[in-house]
């Protein structure tokens, strides 16, 4: 909220891929803060769990509706409701997010393009709803997630890549656009690897099973984060992780090093030696998230 205007004493929040990993514990986080909770998601079976669990947590009120990002028009449906249900909302967290593992020339055209679609053009949906309603009632937080890998390229995960470079950009523009905007902050949060079931249900052209690196934080350190992003009076962007700084200072300033180590240390964090066959994952539709590929 501006310093100019109070926060309200029951947020009402709208969260973006609510069904697991960081959306999931973001929306019990603001459940613990008795907040009003839009939460959102592909599967809305998953959803409906999620809801429980806020509200058993100390949500005020919960809704869910299944909600594609990727397409427009099911965004602004969601905003829609949540507003003709809450009369406003004060702070919009962009979570959901897909990825693909694979050599480039292996990864089929469409996941390519379903990871664009989901990671960039799906958060520019998000945004573009979030904006116009808080630039109406001058007010409100947008969090959008981008990622480590929005600043450092990495081999065997090149759609996410491009998609969080392209999303750390727009994050960019929109906190320049915003800037004099009364009360409307705008929040890029960076995790490095995050433990989720991301790595299981991601499609697979790589051959091996992906896992968590043992690099990776919990959930709950970025939904600090991004708790801490909405408490601010200003707009912010910050890395979150361990080893953000020194793989970003060794991005940048030992590049040919880094190009030359960053494979073989993924080939050994980041998959087991167990093969698998090439998959779709969750590219096209929800799966349910499980830690399997741990």
């Amino acid at each position: 909220m501006s310093s100019s205007q109070p926060r309200p004493a029951t947020e009402v929040v709208v969260i973006m891929g609510a069904s697991s990993g960081i959306g999931k514990e973001t929306a019990l986080r603001y459940a613990h803060r008795r907040a009003r909770l839009a939460l959102a998601a592909r599967s809305e079976e998953t959803l409906r769990q999620v809801a429980a669990e806020c509200r058993d947590a100390g949500a005020v009120d919960v809704v869910v509706q299944g909600t594609d990002i990727a397409d427009a028009d099911q965004v602004q449906r969601l905003f829609d409701m949540a507003i003709a249900r809450y009369g406003r909302v004060d702070v919009v967290v962009q979570c959901a997010a897909i990825t693909t593992f694979g050599r480039f020339e292996d990864v089929p055209v469409e996941v390519f393009d379903g990871v664009i679609r989901t990671n960039l053009l799906g958060a520019a949906n998000v945004a573009r709803s979030a904006l116009n309603h808080f630039q109406q009632q001058q007010s409100g937080h947008l969090v959008l997630i981008g990622s480590l890998l929005g600043v450092t390229a990495v081999p065997y995960q090149s759609a996410y890549v491009a998609s969080k470079f392209a999303l750390c950009g727009l994050v960019r523009s929109l906190r320049q656009e915003n800037r004099q905007v009364p009360g409307v902050k705008v929040h890029g949060i960076y995790p490095g690897p995050v433990d989720t079931g991301v790595y299981a249900t991601a499609s697979n052209f790589y051959g091996r099973t992906p896992r968590v690196p043992p690099t990776a934080v919990s959930p709950s350190t970025i939904v600090e984060a991004i708790v801490r992003a909405t408490d601010r009076q200003t707009s912010s962007e910050r890395q979150v992780g361990w080893m953000n700084r020194p793989a970003i200072m060794a991005y940048r300033l030992l590049p040919s090093l880094y190009d030359a180590m960053v494979g073989p240390f993924l080939r050994a964090v980041a998959f087991t030696d167990e093969p698998t066959e090439a998959s779709n994952g969750n590219a096209f539709e929800a799966q349910p998230a499980s830690h399997t590929a741990r």
